[in-house]
């Protein structure tokens, strides 16, 4: 995957080099606004659940968790250890390039829930990747996925730079049908400010089903 469902030349980059080397420079910026964040954190509290083990997908320097939801643990698996290790929020690092390996280094049923924001458009076998992050979730865990407008264009796969807002939405559904294993799927538009005074933010989750072999 993701040649069972689209070409593969929709997942090539503009920049082919290795990951590692685009992320070994630490970046302690966060991508999206105070507008875009508050709407992250906003979902977020909607929809993991209070006191549980987190894993961070692709994760950085900040995690955007609402106060009040008080996790046991926030694992971040990302691609500098510089950044996540400023992460406050963090209780675990792994450093992992799912663009490489998309087996991610957790046992079955490891979290209670997943996130992924503004990432999503870098992985290059996004099936395989949600087809992991099914495996280590508990039943009925939430993954959630946020994004926007922006990206590093040099390292956006082809159909995610091709397409617009919209279709973004629609393409990350589409990983969740083609993975299998989910049930509840929702697609949002969770911008904070319509009219344009804040950067647009989307959203996309699912849980794991209760049995995820028959879905």
């Amino acid at each position: 995957m993701p040649d069972d469902i689209w070409p593969k030349h929709l997942f090539a980059r503009v920049d082919e080099s290795e990951d590692v080397l685009f992320y070994a420079y630490p970046r302690k910026v966060v991508h999206i606004d105070n507008g875009a964040i508050a709407a992250v954190k906003q979902l977020y509290s909607e929809v993991l659940p209070r006191e549980a083990r987190l894993l961070d997908l692709m994760s950085s320097w900040r995690s955007h968790l609402p106060d009040g939801l008080a996790p046991k643990a926030v694992v971040g698996l990302g691609m500098n250890a510089e950044e996540m290790a400023d992460n406050p929020q963090l209780t675990e690092v792994v450093l992992h390039d799912l663009n490489r390996d998309t087996t991610l280094p957790f046992e079955d049923a490891a979290f209670d829930g997943v996130m992924c924001c503004v990432s999503v458009q870098y992985m290059i076998e996004p099936v395989a990747v949600f087809r992991e992050v099914n495996r280590v979730l508990r039943p009925g865990g939430p993954f959630v996925l946020t994004f926007s407008n922006r990206c590093f264009p040099m390292k956006a796969v082809a159909l995610w730079r091709e397409s617009s807002d919209e279709e973004h939405m629609r393409i990350v559904k589409a990983y969740f049908e083609a993975s299998s294993g989910w049930s509840d799927v929702k697609v949002e538009d969770r911008s904070p400010n319509p009219a344009g005074y804040s950067d647009p933010l989307y959203a996309v989750w699912a849980r794991k089903a209760e049995d995820a072999s028959k879905e």
